[in-house]
């Protein structure tokens, strides 16, 4: 079975962070395509190893990503 999950990747110093926000799972890499590479590998590694219980606790069903305009300074 395959899911659908959202993955957000930043420039973090010399490298990227990659973030599934669903299940709380984290990976970085030394360019975007390996963060995204290494977070998809983390990824089926919680779900392979994790419990059902574990999943579904962790589980977020609805994640939005936007952008929002707000005053500084």
């Amino acid at each position: 079975m395959n899911r659908q999950l959202t993955a957000i990747i930043e420039r973090e110093g010399d490298g990227y962070v990659a973030l599934c926000p669903e299940v709380d799972v984290a990976s970085q890499g030394d360019t975007v395509d390996e963060a995204r590479n290494n977070l998809k590998e983390a990824l089926e590694l919680f779900f392979e190893t994790a419990s059902t219980t574990e999943i579904q606790q962790r589980l977020h069903s609805e994640v939005y990503v936007t952008n929002i305009e707000v005053a500084v300074g």
